[in-house]
């Protein structure tokens, strides 16, 4: 038979510490030292402020809550899987000895130092600052959408059209071998959609005509040209695979389908960079973005010469795409080999309609808000490649009564990207009487040409005239 002791209290002759025994449990009072715990499914709530030293075992799913401030040192074990609730702030842990992995939530808010709360709100850190080695590759300030009319607010040559060329500005719309023309348009953004709750109000719209058969030659596209100087002094090391720029952009199709995308550099040896859009929903907005870092064989002058050539292809026949490009990887460009193979749902379905708004590329890995620029600002960033002025009026007199010279100067602002190619339009029907257009001059500040008119009803004009200076 088991002897037994049956005691209430031992206490220490020092009166150090004390064990207690109650109904509840044992008590122990004062200094404890253990050598030892074992067990699992333990729960240590309520401690006192205690020193932790030497090795500890490793504590597996333990629940440890309202701990106070404690001192850590030594070697302490991983935790993982454990419950950490309402633990005090931790006077001295040991930087590279605490492992907590494994930990799904830290409820309220943790401390780091005085000033530092992290929270599920977020970090708030207070007279500190907030040091941050690299946000965006350092991208963070100042204008950053290369883009110009990313928002497709500026539509200076009217609002549709079903010729190649442009509708909003700087995008052009280029087609071959369809059987009926496509329309291109400058339209509303509906509201209540993601686009128009990120501030965009137009979208560039091409709607398909009815194609009743694919051509290897047939394709649709809206190509957008980057300044070459604009490239060269973005500040994106392009010829290295660690630096990026980020392309992102909001597309719509009626159709649901994947598109294939291209970039190209223009200079020096010109590279290739295909992405696609994956698989979009029919008539719901995407966003996408594309991180595309540099390569060695990328280059860019420092000139007014195309850079960098972005292309939205609605449709690419055979001609242009091969099943063996690969996304996401800069190659030698070639004309046959732009892209992989294109799925021709979209151009086959009559109607079919194709959507782009918010396009923006900017240095940096990630993609950040759409830069937003007023009407004014952008519409002055396009004319320096495209701009009309109406109303002039001059004249003067050249030879007979059937010879007419008109000498037209207008100001520059901002200055045009080259000496630009100049048309007459009006009301008096001034391009059928227009025989030619003298030699375009251009100045620091101006612009000024003589048009040929072979007209003895008119002897001044009110008219107006284009200068086009796309790349």
């Amino acid at each position: 038979m088991a002897s037994e002791i049956r005691v209430n209290k031992i206490e220490n002759r020092s009166g150090l510490g004390t064990v207690t025994f109650a109904d509840t449990g044992v008590d122990l009072a004062g200094i404890v030292t253990a050598t030892t715990f074992s067990g699992s499914g333990a729960s240590l709530t309520n401690l006192p402020a205690a020193n932790v030293t030497g090795t500890l075992p490793a504590i597996s799913g333990a629940n440890l809550t309202n701990l106070p401030a404690a001192n850590l040192t030594g070697s302490l074990p991983a935790i993982s899987g454990a419950n950490l609730t309402g633990i005090a702030a931790t006077d001295n842990v040991r930087t590279g000895i605490l492992d907590v992995a494994g930990v799904s939530t830290f409820r309220n808010t943790m401390n780091v130092g005085a000033a530092v709360t992290i929270s599920e709100s977020g970090l708030e850190a207070t007279g500190v600052g907030i040091t941050v080695a690299n946000i965006n590759g350092t991208q963070i300030g100042g204008r950053r959408n290369l883009i110009i009319n990313g928002a497709m607010n500026v539509a200076q040559r009217g609002t549709s059209s079903t010729s190649e060329g442009y509708t909003c500005d700087r995008y052009n719309i280029l087609r071959a071998g369809h059987d009926e023309a496509p329309t291109q348009a400058q339209v509303d953004v509906a509201s209540g959609t993601s686009p128009y709750t990120n501030g965009f109000r137009k979208a560039l719209r091409i709607t398909n005509g009815n194609q009743t058969s694919v051509g290897t030659g047939d394709y649709i596209l809206a190509r957008y040209k980057v300044e070459a100087q604009d490239m060269a002094n973005s500040g994106w090391n392009y010829t290295s695979s660690s630096s990026y720029v980020t392309l992102s952009f909001w597309i719509k199709s009626s159709v649901a389908q994947n598109f294939r995308f291209n970039l190209i550099s223009s200079d020096g040896t010109s590279q290739n960079y295909a992405i696609e859009t994956g698989s979009l929903t029919a008539d719901t907005w995407t966003k996408v973005v594309k991180k595309i870092p540099g390569a060695s064989n990328v280059q860019f002058n420092n000139d007014n010469g195309v850079g960098l050539q972005i292309d939205f292809w609605a449709f690419a026949g055979t001609n242009y795409t091969d099943g063996g490009v690969t996304l996401n990887q800069w190659a030698a460009y070639s004309s046959g080999g732009r892209l992989p193979n294109c799925t021709s749902t979209w151009y086959t379905t009559n109607d079919a309609t194709f959507e782009i708004t918010g396009v923006q590329l900017e240095v940096g890995s990630e993609a950040t808000a759409f830069e937003h620029r007023s009407h004014a600002e952008e519409l002055t960033l396009c004319h320096r490649y495209y701009r009309q002025q109406s109303k002039s009026r001059a004249s003067g007199r050249l030879g007979g009564a059937e010879n007419y010279v008109m000498m037209v100067s207008f100001p520059l602002s901002p200055q045009m990207r080259n000496t630009p190619t100049v048309a007459m339009y009006g009301s008096l029907n001034a391009n059928s009487n227009v025989s030619s257009i003298g030699t375009v001059n251009i100045a620091n500040d101006h612009v000024g040409f003589t048009a040929n008119i072979s007209d003895g009803s008119y002897y001044y004009y009110n008219n107006g005239w284009t200068a086009d200076a796309e790349l």
